[in-house]
């Protein structure tokens, strides 16, 4: 299913019906000769259609959630109501809106979701879920991949409805309370998040509301960044282990309980009992965080465990990882391209693959009864941590060198005192007997917060690694796969691909020139770095090649480094054999006839007059149709490659096609001529 999937995604323009009645041929042929064929070719077949099954899926889910877009830049008065709080990654205050009315804009083109970044301090504002503000803002579409091959959040917020992404600078207006029955869930979130944050003061109470309730915009930016840097972001989400945790506890609560009352321990099933009242805490614990997807994703691995304890199947075993993963293909294809999609499956898989083949030999009896507490914890880390290194290095373009040791000091608390502590106060809050476990649930937050802090002040505490060719991650998985499900010494061949991988990794090259999407800020491949030629706008863009390129610098200090002549907004540099004027600003268009007299080519960020008759010349509307750029020195010639975000056309973007695929650039203004 996967493969159908990612199939489906990686195609540069929208399938047609012809397509989607191939691959439904191809699943009922494949269905007919699982039924009437022999049973020696039956993977053959299931498999065969479980491709065609997921390119179908895949099709379907993006057609349903088709939502309107933004089609222009809108600013004026916004009105909606809050469904959602948390913070941009500038630590700004961001407000996801529903309910949406813009002024002068009809029903059927106004984005059913908006999210508006506060730029402005709100004290008079305690925003709650269900409320209906208004705002004066500045809102667009959201933006494509700032590069080729880049993150699309453009396509992220499509699948999540998200039409039209801004910001303010004006205080927010309260228009209405929330209404009775208006975001119940999200409004009783919003006061557990408010009653564990009271109680427990600063950042670990933040921390402690992020576990419980999925709320994480109390916390600091340097908190997060520390988590991260230590390998600990991962305790902040709601996911597998948090679910685990809750789900364990109260799993062995209520076993225990039931077997301290020996009549009725006799009567009944004490473990399929705890497993539907641990079914009822895990939907709870669901509706509450938000049900975001990787909480989705933690709560269908834990029901398929908990429905194999009711049929009295192995809860832990592959094919409940595998139970898990097809249902959540099957109703959210498109977080197969999620990192925490990736992440959690490789963890799962490995933990249950390795430990299994452990346990007939070196968990039986060779390792004493006193020290498998310790060992299993190491071990745990060990094999979680090599199975999600390649994916957490390959989308965050670092490696938390101490990350081992922080988990190793962290897990433990988080397991035996938070999330025991955190469910224990919410059993005991309506007696108003919460404030011992919140006490010790703020020691054990403190305590994690104290270790991401000093291990990511260590010295070459991060290692940062540029980004992979798009062959790597599918090779690592299927490499990964194999490694887990077969037996014996055959399974050793799966680590040839994941060789290949590690090894087409190590030579994956970076482009020499790069271009924002509105050609607001462009980046120059040198010897030292990338530089760029702004230290501040277009972040997004600036961290993203940064990151990209394994680069740990600051877009301030990439804009200080040396290769670029010239004033920010009037540069010359070049590529090769090429000479490059850029300009920005407000005289830009007064500056372009010389520019083009004394350059090869000729990239400027502002619309007028058209160049000069043989200047090449790349503008905001040769933007508007291509998307960002890249440009590569081609060896053993003069000219340059042009490689466009836009090779194709898809759904989530927009109504405006590509002019031009990947392309030779020479000095004979042929090519960008053409295409304007």
């Amino acid at each position: 299913m996967g493969l159908g999937i990612g199939g489906w995604f990686s195609l540069a323009n929208e399938p047609g019906a012809t397509v989607y009645l191939a691959a439904a041929a191809v699943l009922l042929c494949a269905a007919l000769l699982w039924w009437l064929g022999p049973e020696v070719a039956h993977p053959l077949w299931v498999a065969t259609g479980c491709v065609a099954l997921g390119l179908l899926l895949a099709g379907a889910r993006a057609h349903s959630v088709a939502a309107p877009v933004l089609s222009f830049r809108y600013y004026g008065p916004v009105q909606g109501r809050v469904i959602d709080i948390d913070r941009s990654q500038s630590d700004a205050l961001r407000l996801t809106l529903d309910q949406v009315v813009l002024e002068a804009v009809p029903p059927d083109r106004t984005p059913q979701k908006v999210r508006v970044a506060l730029h402005a301090p709100q004290p008079h504002l305690r925003p709650e879920p269900g409320q209906v503000v208004q705002l004066t803002g500045h809102l667009a579409a959201p933006e494509g991949p700032p590069e080729p091959g880049g993150f699309d959040f453009q396509r992220m917020a499509w699948f999540q409805r998200l039409g039209a992404v801004g910001y303010s600078r004006t205080p927010v207006l309260l228009l209405d309370e929330p209404l009775p029955n208006a975001q119940r869930v999200n409004r009783l979130r919003a006061r557990l998040s408010a009653g564990v944050q009271a109680a427990i003061p600063g950042d670990a109470g933040a921390f402690a509301s992020g576990v419980m309730t999925g709320d994480r915009s109390g916390l600091s930016l340097q908190a997060v960044q520390d988590l991260r840097a230590s390998s600990l972001a991962h305790l902040l989400a709601i996911s597998g282990m948090n679910m685990a945790f809750l789900v364990g506890f109260v799993f062995a609560l209520c076993r225990t309980g039931l077997a301290l009352v020996p009549p009725l321990a006799l009567r009944v099933n004490a473990k399929k009992i705890a497993a539907v009242i641990s079914f009822g805490v895990a939907w709870f614990y669901l509706l509450l965080s938000g049900a975001n997807v990787a909480t989705e994703r933690a709560f269908i691995m834990v029901a398929v465990m908990l429905g194999a304890v009711l049929l009295d199947r192995r809860a832990l075993s592959l094919r409940s990882v595998a139970i898990s993963a097809v249902i959540l293909l099957a109703l959210r294809p498109e977080s197969l391209l999620d990192p925490g999609f990736q992440m959690s499956f490789a963890a799962t898989t490995a933990l249950i693959a390795g430990f299994g083949a452990l346990e007939g030999g070196v968990m039986r009896g060779r390792v004493p009864r006193w020290a498998l507490p310790v060992f299993t914890l190491i071990l745990s880390s060990a094999l979680a941590g090599v199975a999600t290194a390649p994916y957490g290095a390959a989308h965050f373009n670092r490696i938390a060198d101490f990350g081992f040791v922080a988990n190793l000091l962290t897990v433990p608390v988080m397991g035996a005192v938070v999330m025991p502590a955190g469910a224990l106060a919410a059993l005991l809050a309506p007696f108003g007997l919460a404030a011992l476990p919140l006490w010790l649930m703020g020691l054990g937050c403190d305590w994690i917060l104290f270790v991401a802090h000093v291990v990511a002040g260590w010295e070459g505490a991060v290692t940062a690694v540029p980004t992979p060719g798009p062959w790597v991650l599918p090779l690592v998985t299927l490499g990964g796969i194999w490694l887990a499900v077969w037996r014996g010494y055959g399974r050793l061949v799966g680590v040839a691909p994941i060789l290949i991988a590690l090894g087409l990794w190590t030579q994956a090259t970076r482009p020499d020139l790069l271009v924002a999407p509105d050609a607001a800020l462009i980046g120059l491949a040198t010897e030292a770095g990338r530089v760029l030629s702004a230290p501040k706008g277009a972040g997004f863009a600036a961290q993203s090649w940064l990151e990209n390129d394994g680069d740990l610098a600051d877009q301030p200090t990439a804009a200080a480094r040396s290769g670029m002549a010239g004033t920010v907004g009037n540069q010359t540099f070049r590529i090769g054999a090429w000479q490059v004027v850029y300009l920005k600003g407000k005289a830009a268009t007064e500056r372009l006839p010389a520019a083009c007299a004394n350059a090869d080519l000729v990239i400027i960020a502002a619309d007028g007059e058209a160049a000069p008759k043989g200047c090449q010349v790349i503008d905001p509307a040769f933007l508007k149709q291509t998307g960002g750029l890249a440009l590569w020195q081609i060896k053993g010639s003069t000219a340059l490659r042009l490689d466009p975000v836009r090779q194709g056309h898809r759904l989530w973007q927009g109504r405006a096609r590509p002019i031009l695929q990947s392309v030779q650039l020479d000095k004979t203004p042929r090519v960008l001529a053409a295409a304007q």
